[in-house]
C-alpha cells in the first residue's frame, strides 16, 4: 500500500482498534443485554448526544450481532471501511472483502436515529436479498428494516410507500428512490409526504449510480402528445441516403448529419422548399431523429427488442434499464427504425437526476470494488474522497499484459484457444463482452468448439445471480457482458485453487479503467489465486472511437493482409495505444457529466423552488395572504400584455379568468380614456381587484364551512402549481435537446440554455398564477345531501 493511501488510512486505524478491542466486553454479555444496548443508544441520542459519541460502541455491538445472527463477524478491514463510509467517503474495498456485512455497522448507527437512512444496491434482487439477510441483524438488535422495492412477482403499485418510508433502514434501488421522491412530490394535500428526511445514503456500486448513470435522469412522464406521423416516413428515406454524400459520420461514431447533397435529396424526395425554414422545422427534426436512430443506436449494444418492445442497455454492464426511455422522440425513431408499434410521446411531468437526487443527503457515503481512478471526479462532484482499503489476505491474483490483434476474428479465435486449453483442464473461465451482439457471438464460436457454457446478457438476467454462482465450479465457462456491479460473488470449487484459480478474460477494453477493474476483481478474491487477461483488436470500439489519427490509415493499410503482421501486434507504437485510448474516453466522459451536471443545476433550482412553495401551500392553515398575491400577479400581467387594453380586452379577461356568469352590461367599468396610463392601470386594477375579490366571497358562499373552503383553496393552489410544472419540465427537455445544437452557431450551449430556462420560469410563474386565480374563480362547487362537495376545476 502506497503511503498517500496509509495515510488516509491513519486517522480511522485507531477508532477500528478501539472498536475491536471492546469485543470481549460485548462478546460477555446476554442477548438481551446487547438488545438492551439500541435502547441505551436512543435515549442517548435524545439526551442530546451526537452519532459520532456512540459511534465506538454501536460498531462494537453491532459486530458481535452479525456474530451471533450471521455467524459472521467484520474482520479488522471491514471496521476500516465502515469508519471510512461513516465519515463521508468512498471506501474501495475489493471484490470478496465482504462489503454487504461491513455496511451493516453505519446501517445500523444511523438508523438508530430513525428514518432517513438508505442502502441503495445496484438492482431489486440485491435489495430484496440484503433486506431480508442483513435485516434479521438489524430486527434483533431492535431497529426496523424493510426492503423498498417489490418482491419478485409483485408490481411496484402492491408497495405500500408510506409504510416503507417509515422504517428506521431502506434497503432499495437507486431508481426506485428517484421515482418515489417525484411521485411524492405529485402528491395532492390529502396525501402526505412520504419521503421527508433525507440523513444518510450508502452506495452500493457507487461509481456505477454516481458516475455511469450521472447522465441518465428519471422522467415521470404523463399526458401523450399528439402523435406524429413523420416517424414512419422519416424512418423509411433514411436507408436510401449514402455515407459521405448524403450524411457524414464522426470519426467517433458519435454522431452524424446531413451534407447539403443530402438536405437538396431530401427537399426533391418530399417535394418541399427549403426543408431547414421555420415551415418545414417539424420535418427536419424528425429527420434528424431517424438519422440518428439508424446509425448512433445500434441494436444489441444500446438496446435490445423485448417483448416487441425497445429496451434500452446500460452499456456498461449490458443490463436492461428498467423503465427507461430515450427523450425527445428519439425512443419513437428507434421504435420506427425496428418496425415496432410506435409508443405515445408523453409529456415529462417530473424529472431528477442521480447527481441531484444524492446530493440532496445529509451524509453521503458508498463502496465499491474500484473507484481510485475516479477519485478526483468523485472530490469535484461530490465531495467525496476515496479510501482504499487494504485487503483481508494478500492479492495474489496474475493480472496479464493485454494481446493486441489487427481484427476483432484473429481476437476472437485467440481468445477460445485460450479457453479450449482451460476447458480441457477443468478450470472454470468468466468471459467478458462489450455489448450483448458479441457475447451471442462467443457463444456461438464456443458451441462450434464443442464447449458447453452459460451465457449471461440482457436476455438472461433472470438467471443472473445462479449463473454468476456457479461461474468459479470446474470446468465451467461463462460468457457475460460487463460484470460491473453484478453483486454476488464467484465462490471457487473443489480443486480450482490448485488449478490457478479463476481465469478471466477480457474480449475488450471498456472506455473506463474502473470497469475494466470490476471485471478483474472477479479473480483472485480473498487472497484465492486467480489470473487475468484482456484480448483487444484495432477494430474495437475504443480504438474507432478515441484511436489516434495514424490507426485510421494503418488499418486501412493492412486490411487483408494481417499475414504480413506480427499475431498479437507488438512493437512500441501499440504498447500505450489502448490506455491512450481509454484515458481519451474518461476525459471525455468526465466532460459529458459535468456538463450534464450544469444542465441539470438550472432545474435542481427551479425544481426546489417549485416543491419548497408547494410544501408552503400543504402546511399552510390560511393561504388568504397567498391568494392576494396571486390576484395581483394576475392582473399586473395582464396589463403588462394590455399597453392599452380596450373593452374587449377587458371583457375576454373577466369572463375566462374571473366569472363567466357575471351580467357585464351592469359592470361599472372605469373610464380612463382621460388619465394618464400609470393613473389608468391603477383604476383598472383596483377594479379588477374588486371583482375577483367579490367572485371569491360568492365561491365561499357556496362553501360557508371553513375547512371545506380552506382545502378547496389549497387544492386549487397545488393544482394550478402541478399544471404549471409539468409544462415547465416538458419545456426545459425541449429546451435541453435544442440547446447543444447551438454549438455548432458559435453560441456557448449552457448559456443559451440557462437564459431560455429563466426566462421559461418567469413565464411559468405568471402561468401558475393565472391558472391558480382561474381555479379559484371558475371552479363549479355543488354540495352533495351527504355533505360532500363536487368541484369541476376549469380546464
Amino acid at each position: 500500500m502506497k503511503l498517500r493511501e496509509r495515510l488516509a488510512l491513519h486517522k480511522y486505524v485507531r477508532l477500528a482498534k478501539q472498536i475491536v478491542a471492546k469485543r470481549d466486553v460485548y462478546r460477555a454479555m446476554s442477548d438481551k443485554e446487547l438488545k438492551a444496548q439500541t435502547i441505551h443508544f436512543r435515549e442517548a441520542l435524545k439526551s442530546g448526544k451526537s452519532l459520532a459519541s456512540i459511534m465506538v460502541p454501536a460498531f462494537a455491538v453491532v459486530r458481535e450481532a452479525d456474530r451471533r445472527v450471521l455467524g459472521m463477524e467484520p474482520f479488522y478491514e471491514q471496521v476500516l471501511g465502515a469508519l471510512a463510509m461513516q465519515f463521508g467517503n468512498v471506501a474501495e474495498m475489493k471484490t470478496g472483502e465482504g462489503k454487504t456485512l461491513t455496511a451493516t455497522m453505519p446501517m445500523y448507527l444511523n438508523g438508530l436515529a430513525g428514518p432517513g437512512t438508505f442502502l441503495i444496491t445496484a438492482n431489486a434482487y440485491l435489495a430484496n436479498r440484503d433486506a431480508e439477510d442483513m435485516g434479521r441483524v438489524y430486527r434483533w438488535l431492535g431497529v426496523s428494516v424493510t426492503s423498498g422495492v417489490a418482491k419478485e412477482g409483485e408490481d411496484d403499485s402492491d408497495r405500500d410507500v408510506p409504510a416503507v418510508y417509515q422504517h428506521d433502514i431502506v434497503y432499495t434501488t437507486n431508481s426506485t428512490l428517484g421515482f418515489d421522491y417525484l411521485l411524492d412530490n405529485l402528491s395532492g394535500p390529502e396525501k402526505p409526504k412520504y419521503l421527508t428526511r433525507f440523513r444518510f445514503a450508502l452506495l452500493d456500486e457507487i461509481d456505477a449510480v454516481l458516475l455511469d448513470m450521472a447522465q441518465t435522469p428519471l422522467v415521470i412522464s404523463g399526458a401523450p402528445r399528439v402523435q406524429s406521423n413523420y416517424f414512419l416516413l422519416t424512418s423509411e428515406v433514411i436507408p436510401l441516403l449514402q455515407e459521405n454524400r448524403d450524411y457524414m459520420l464522426s470519426d467517433d461514431k458519435k454522431k452524424v448529419w446531413f451534407t447539403n447533397a443530402g438536405i437538396t435529396l431530401l427537399e426533391v424526395y418530399f417535394g418541399v422548399d427549403h426543408l431547414l425554414s421555420a415551415k418545414w422545422r417539424d420535418l427536419y427534426r424528425h429527420l434528424v431523429l431517424a438519422l440518428k436512430a439508424q446509425f448512433l443506436f445500434i441494436r444489441d449494444r444500446d438496446y435490445v427488442i423485448a417483448d416487441h418492445e425497445v429496451k434500452l442497455l446500460d452499456i456498461t454492464n449490458g443490463r436492461e434499464l428498467q423503465g427507461m426511455r430515450l427523450e425527445a422522440g428519439q425512443h419513437q425513431a428507434i421504435e420506427a427504425k425496428e418496425h415496432l408499434p410506435i409508443s405515445d410521446q408523453t409529456r415529462s411531468m417530473a424529472s431528477i437526476t442521480y447527481q441531484n437526487l444524492f446530493r440532496m443527503f445529509a451524509h453521503l457515503c458508498g463502496m465499491t470494488g474500484t473507484a481510485k481512478t475516479d477519485a478526483e471526479e468523485f472530490r469535484e462532484s461530490y465531495h467525496l474522497d476515496v479510501v482504499i482499503i487494504p485487503t483481508h489476505k494478500p492479492n495474489i491474483r496474475q493480472d496479464k499484459p493485454d494481446k493486441l490483434y489487427f481484427d476483432t476474428e484473429q481476437k476472437i479465435y485467440a481468445s477460445v484457444e485460450m479457453v479450449k486449453q482451460a476447458y480441457a483442464e477443468k478450470r472454470p473461465v468468466l468471459i467478458e463482452t462489450g455489448s450483448v451482439t458479441m457475447s451471442n457471438l462467443y457463444s456461438r464460436v464456443l458451441l462450434k468448439a464443442g464447449i458447453p457454457h452459460n451465457l449471461l446478457n440482457a436476455r438472461s438476467a433472470s438467471k443472473e445471480a445462479m449463473i454468476v454462482k456457479e461461474a468459479g465450479q470446474p470446468g465451467i465457462i461463462t460468457v457475460a457482458t460487463s460484470m460491473a456491479g453484478r453483486g454476488t460473488d464467484i465462490h471457487l470449487g473443489k480443486g480450482v485453487v490448485d488449478k490457478g484459480g479463476l481465469l478471466v478474460i477480457g474480449t475488450e477494453r471498456m472506455d473506463n479503467a474502473r470497469i475494466d477493474n470490476q471485471l478483474r476483481g472477479r479473480a483472485g478474491r480473498q487472497g484465492a489465486p486467480g489470473e487475468t487477461i484482456f484480448f483487444a483488436s484495432l477494430e474495437d470500439r475504443i480504438l474507432l472511437e478515441h484511436g489516434p489519427n495514424w490507426l485510421k490509415k494503418f488499418r486501412k493499410k493492412y486490411r487483408g493482409k494481417t499475414d504480413q503482421l506480427p499475431e498479437p501486434l507488438k512493437g512500441r507504437r501499440f504498447h500505450k495505444l489502448i490506455n491512450d485510448a481509454q484515458s481519451a474516453a474518461e476525459r471525455s466522459g468526465r466532460d459529458s457529466r459535468f456538463q450534464t451536471l450544469e444542465y441539470s443545476e438550472v432545474m435542481r433550482i427551479q425544481r426546489e423552488t417549485i416543491y419548497k412553495t408547494r410544501d408552503e401551500i400543504q402546511a399552510s392553515q390560511n393561504a388568504e395572504l397567498a391568494i392576494h398575491k396571486l390576484i395581483d400577479r394576475t392582473i399586473d400581467q395582464f396589463l403588462e400584455d394590455h399597453e392599452k387594453p380596450n373593452y374587449d380586452d377587458l371583457m375576454d379577461f373577466i369572463l375566462n379568468v374571473v366569472s363567466a356568469q357575471l351580467v357585464t352590461d351592469k359592470l361599472k367599468i372605469p373610464d380612463i380614456g382621460h388619465l394618464k396610463p400609470r393613473q389608468g392601470k391603477n383604476q383598472l386594477k383596483t377594479f379588477l381587484r374588486q371583482l375577483m375579490l367579490q367572485q371569491l366571497e360568492a365561491q365561499h358562499q357556496l362553501l360557508p364551512a371553513k375547512d371545506q373552503f380552506d382545502y378547496f383553496e389549497k387544492i386549487s393552489l397545488l393544482k394550478a402549481l402541478d399544471t404549471a410544472w409539468i409544462e415547465q419540465v416538458d419545456t426545459l427537455q425541449q429546451l435541453r435537446a435544442t440547446a447543444t445544437s447551438r454549438a455548432s452557431g458559435q453560441h456557448n450551449p449552457i448559456y443559451e440554455y440557462q437564459k431560455d430556462a429563466r426566462v421559461a420560469f418567469k413565464r411559468m410563474t405568471a402561468d401558475f398564477a393565472k391558472r391558480a386565480v382561474k381555479n379559484l374563480m371558475l371552479s363549479s362547487i355543488s354540495p352533495n345531501a351527504t355533505g360532500s362537495v363536487d368541484i369541476g376545476f376549469p380546464e
